[in-house]
Parts: structure tokens; C-alpha cells; sequence
């Protein structure tokens, strides 16, 4: 069973830092300059993997195990003409365990193109089979998009800062043929290669995040966070329902980072276990589950992988985000008093994502109503309801247990 690797981060770029007081703006000289080579990266130069394609009458249930072997950032759902119809990932995977463990329509949002999808699904699962085609996005975190082979850096840019994440690179040999997908982290992973080669776009993120138009920041309420006792079910359940692929892992009843878990963690760890027990287990065993990897006994990080700081420069917090393969850190207080004493685990106070990282860039390249909170709100207006949760969402956590769940039924539908 393949793991994510969960390493901490010793950054060369992050030592060339200035002090938290000063704010290196770059000219229009050197914006125009950067945005001139960005310019000659084709789509095609980024690609990053192949398309795996999955036929759409294919069963969820093949989805998944498929999109664990092959490795791949997301299946492309192919229709009987060869075109594609969409996309299913990670997220789309909790979203439809979500659903087949408790068979309850999230509560916070449903699909206003299809309001009735949950139903169809657990309709389907009834007829006993669940086409891959109609859990496609899902989680309504990636929808299609396609770009020519001949597009640049600056085309992705405009789709990633508005809050996609994957996008299919169509090839100049047909209207069905396609070179590969291209993710945000393929883009970030560029950014920072560019950083080494250009003393002035290093200088840029050489800034502190404090210093610099990051909307989230200091945002303590966009913060999701599940505490270390919760089920892993609760933490799914919330990152189906907030639409967001990763939540906190917080010390019980407090604001500190203790450690974090994605979609990934859920789609490598629940799927192969084929075990609805493990639904119930709390998200620090989960938490240590995935530490396994890294010899790590006792679920905690030496320090918390997914955090930075607000004094942390823009290229610590890049090469993190690479490093982890996360889509957001968690900002913690700056408090180098508590850090002094030995305090590792630090209150949370907002989160940087690598959307509002692209969108940054993205501001550079004069690329217009740059918003990287667009697809939160989009997620958000098609909420059925709406609930009273705490800062981080904990009193939704209990809500769970009134869902129907059988801890002696498999995780999946079709395996019932």
C-alpha cells in the first residue's frame, strides 16, 4: 500500500530572508520581465503525468482501487466517444465514502446542476452499481478544464488562481487526444525552480507571508480542524461538507496544530482497509497510521509539517506546501517566547493554500478579478443549509453520530 511521505522541510531558499519589517515590492520592470519568461512555458513543458482514463458506466468501486494504482492526480471519466465528461479525484473519493458510510446528502451543499445526485447514487448502489460517472466531482472541487498544448504559464495561472487544481493539456494531434494533466503544485514546483535562476523573483519571495495580500492569513474562522479524538469519519464528514481536502488534527479542546490529514490520507488508509471499523477510530491513530512510514510511534510531529509562521518568508512556505504535498499550511501564532521554551504545538490563527500563493503571481501578471476565494464561495451558494458550528466546525463533528452508519457494514456500497 502506497503512503505519503511525511518529511520535514530544511529550505535553501528560506534562509535568504529579509527582516519581517521590510517588504521587497518588485518594479514593473521586473514583473514585465518575469511575466515574459512565463510566457515562453507552454502547457505542454509542465505536464506532469499521463491521462488515465476510466471508462464512465466503470464502477466506483474500480475508480478508486484505480486511481490508488495507477498513482495518478485524478481519472479523466471517458464517455463512449472517447470525449470526457469530467473528472475524479481524491476528494470525489471521501465525498462518496462519506455518503456510502452514513447514506445522508451532505448538509451543507448539493449539486444545483443535479440537486437530486445523492439520491441517484444511493439509488444506484440499491441496483448494485454505482457508475464512476455520477460521482464524478463529487466533491465539487474539480471540474474539467482543458487547455491547448500551445497555451502558457500565464493561461494555467488565471484557472489555478481562480481555485482549480488539475488541468488536462489537450494534444495537437486530435480533438479526444490529450498530452497529460498539469497540477497547481506543477505550477508552484516551477515557481520555485524559476526562483534560482532569477535574483529578482527571488528577492519577491523572499518577503515574509505577513507582509504580503494573503487573504487567509490571519482568518482564524477559515481555518477546518477536527480535534485528536474525533472519528475519522467526523474529519471525512467535515471535508466533504466544507469542501476542502485537508483539516487541522488539534490537541482536545484547544487551538493547537497537533498534526493534519487530506483526502489522500482517507483514500490510501479507508479504501484498502475495506473495513468500516476503521471509520470509527480516532484521527490520532489515523494520524500514526501515516506517520508509520517515518518510524514514528506516538502520532505527533517533531514539529508540525503543516504549519508555518507569519514571519516564515513566501519561499519557506512554497517549498512546504511541495514538500508536504498539501494544498494549504496552517498559520500558527508567531510567538518565539513559547517556541524558546520548548512549546511546539502553537494556536492556530489562519491558513496560506497555494491558490492564494498562484493568485499572487497570478496579480503580477495583470491577469484580471484574480480571486482566490471564488470556488469557496461558489461551494458555499449552493449550501441547502446552512449550521451553527464552532470556529473550527467541532459541534458538526457530533452530528455524525446521528447519521446512519452500521460499524459492521463495509465502507463501500457495493461491497455491502
Amino acid at each position: 500500500m502506497a503512503h505519503i511521505r511525511r518529511a520535514s522541510v530544511s529550505s535553501t531558499l528560506s534562509n535568504r530572508s529579509v527582516s519581517p519589517l521590510v517588504f521587497v515590492a518588485a518594479s514593473n520592470t521586473d514583473t514585465d520581465e518575469w511575466v515574459k519568461a512565463w510566457k515562453q512555458v507552454t502547457a505542454q513543458d509542465l505536464v506532469e503525468s499521463p491521462v488515465v482514463a476510466i471508462d464512465a458506466d466503470e464502477s466506483v468501486e474500480v475508480a478508486c482501487d484505480t486511481l490508488l494504482s495507477s498513482g495518478a492526480p485524478c481519472l479523466a471519466i471517458q464517455a463512449k466517444d472517447s470525449s470526457y465528461l469530467g473528472l475524479f479525484d481524491h476528494a470525489d473519493v471521501n465525498a462518496f465514502l462519506v455518503l456510502a458510510a452514513t447514506r445522508h446528502k451532505p448538509t451543507k451543499r448539493e449539486d444545483p446542476a443535479d440537486p437530486n445526485r445523492a439520491e441517484k447514487i444511493i439509488a444506484a448502489a440499491t441496483a448494485g452499481h454505482v457508475p464512476v460517472q455520477l460521482v464524478s466531482n463529487l466533491s465539487d472541487k474539480n471540474p474539467l478544464h482543458a487547455l491547448p498544448h500551445d497555451a502558457d504559464l500565464v493561461d494555467l495561472l488565471a484557472l489555478f488562481a481562480g481555485g482549480a487544481h488539475k488541468v488536462l493539456v489537450k494534444s495537437p494531434a486530435g480533438l479526444n487526444e490529450f498530452l497529460g494533466v498539469v497540477t497547481d503544485r506543477g505550477a508552484l514546483a516551477w515557481f520555485a525552480s524559476q526562483a534560482q535562476k532569477d535574483s529578482t523573483f527571488l528577492r519577491y519571495l523572499s518577503n515574509t507571508l505577513s507582509s504580503l495580500p494573503l487573504p487567509s492569513l490571519y482568518l482564524y474562522s477559515s481555518v477546518v480542524a477536527v480535534t485528536a479524538t474525533s472519528t475519522v469519519l467526523d474529519a471525512m464528514s467535515l471535508m466533504s461538507d466544507e469542501g476542502v481536502s485537508s483539516v487541522a488534527v488539534t490537541v482536545e479542546d484547544d487551538d493547537r496544530l497537533l498534526s493534519a490529514i487530506s483526502v489522500t490520507d482517507i483514500a490510501k488508509i479507508v479504501v484498502p482497509s475495506e473495513n468500516s471499523q476503521v471509520l470509527s477510530m480516532p484521527v490520532h491513530q489515523l494520524v500514526t497510521k501515516i506517520k508509520e512510514p517515518d518510524g514514528a510511534t506516538d502520532g505527533a510531529d517533531k514539529y508540525p509539517v503543516y504549519s508555518v509562521v507569519p514571519s516564515n518568508t513566501l519561499a519557506y512556505a512554497i517549498e512546504k506546501l511541495l514538500a508536504t504535498n498539501a494544498h494549504r499550511l496552517f498559520v500558527t501564532d508567531d510567538n518565539p517566547n513559547s517556541q524558546k521554551a520548548g512549546n511546539i504545538l502553537e494556536p492556530l490563527s489562519g491558513i496560506v493554500s497555494t491558490v492564494d500563493v498562484l493568485s499572487l503571481f497570478a496579480v503580477a501578471a495583470s491577469i484580471p478579478n484574480v480571486d482566490p476565494a471564488r470556488m469557496k464561495r461558489h461551494r458555499r451558494a449552493s449550501s441547502s443549509t446552512s449550521s451553527s458550528s464552532g470556529r473550527f466546525g467541532r459541534s458538526r463533528s457530533t452530528s455524525v453520530n446521528e447519521r446512519r452508519m452500521s460499524p459492521s457494514s463495509g465502507y463501500n456500497f457495493e461491497r455491502r
